[in-house]
């Protein structure tokens, strides 16, 4: 008996957030967390529950506008070296947006190493903006050549991080927005001080910051005071701009 092949992994995007758009202004890819090295298949549900949390808010933030936000199911949970799995699923999924809804600016949301992903994969044509949640970084290895920052030129770039974070270091994510910095000037960074990897005790002011930036990074809102400073303030005050407690609570909108 022949033996059956096995089948391709393909990955996918998750139905839109929110309701179905008519008309699509802007999209938010959000890029689940991962492992640094693995071949098995992500598990949906444990995989996506923290971004699905943030993509319903903006599409509630956007609806008005025409944001379609949808979850990206990578092929593997790992990043796996070389391969960069989720770099490159977070490239097909910027195609497939573009597939769908044309010439419109797309936002890669991604935390942990799904943050990673983001930053990796801004060089699509299709990218305007690159929302990064604690990311996952590789440690610097001066054998191998440190993690690219061209790819951001021209984007809108926010990274958030807690200070207290075990999993992601948030000292490499510093460096890699000073080195991006150097090349392009929208590029900011907060620390939530004293908060871990899933910033749980800032929860509300980290998602109200996401909501923020990507507003005003896909449809031209005006960004708040805190990040309008941050993007405007030269290293490493703008890379180290302290997310305030109850951030949000008074933004104009």
């Amino acid at each position: 008996m022949a033996q059956q092949a096995t089948p391709v992994r393909r990955a996918r995007l998750g139905r839109t957030l929110g309701p179905e758009r008519t008309a699509v202004s802007g999209v938010v890819l959000l890029l689940p967390g991962g492992d640094e090295v693995s071949g098995r298949r992500p598990s949906p549900l444990l995989a996506t529950g923290s971004v699905r949390v943030l993509g319903r808010r903006l599409a509630r933030a956007g609806r008005d506008e025409g944001l379609a936000t949808h979850v990206v199911h990578y092929r593997y949970r790992g990043w796996n070296g070389s391969e960069a799995h989720l770099a490159r699923d977070a490239e097909w999924a910027a195609d497939e947006a573009v597939r769908r809804y044309g010439d419109v600016p797309v936002c890669l949301a991604g935390t942990g190493m799904g943050g990673r992903a983001a930053l990796r994969a801004a060089g699509h044509e299709a990218v305007s903006s690159v929302l990064a949640i604690a990311p996952w970084l590789p440690e610097d290895d001066m054998a191998a050549p440190p993690e690219p920052v061209k790819q951001l030129a021209g984007r809108q770039v926010l990274i958030v991080h807690g200070t207290n974070d075990e999993r992601s270091d948030p000292e490499l994510s510093f460096r890699l927005a000073a080195r991006a910095k150097k090349a392009n000037r929208a590029v900011c960074r907060f620390e939530v001080h004293s908060d871990g990897h899933g910033l749980r005790q800032y929860r509300e002011e980290v998602a109200a910051l996401a909501e923020d930036f990507v507003m005003g990074a896909l449809f031209g809102q005006s960004f708040s005071r805190p990040v309008e400073d941050a993007l405007a303030a030269p290293p490493p005050l703008g890379l180290r701009m302290p997310l305030a407690a109850g951030f949000g609570k008074s933004l104009r909108r």
